[in-house]
């Protein structure tokens, strides 16, 4: 089975999504939470099945919240560059790539 591995900076996004999130209410960080590990077993499971936006890196929407799964392929490896809100700046995440 394909590794998953987030960067720290994509781990500190969840984290404060999760904390606006609770921040409204607890089952709407929990939905959030749910949410992400929903995407991430999907990509696990077909990892080219998102939108390639740039050569090897992959979008996936979430389906009730405002985020995108920013994600590439490395080897036997995805690796979580992003999780982006729709309303920051299109590719803010683009000097994560090497």
């Amino acid at each position: 089975m394909i590794k998953i591995r987030f960067l720290t900076i994509a781990e500190m996004e969840v984290d404060e999504a999760v904390s606006w999130y609770q921040e409204q209410s607890e089952d709407e960080s929990l939905a959030f939470l749910n949410e992400i590990d929903h995407a991430i077993r999907i990509v696990r499971a077909y990892p080219l099945i998102a939108t390639e936006i740039e050569p090897d890196i992959h979008s996936f929407c979430l389906r009730r919240f405002p985020y995108s799964l920013i994600y590439g392929i490395n080897n036997e490896e995805l690796v979580v560059i992003a999780i982006a809100h729709h309303r920051r700046a299109p590719h803010y995440w683009a000097d994560r790539v090497q």
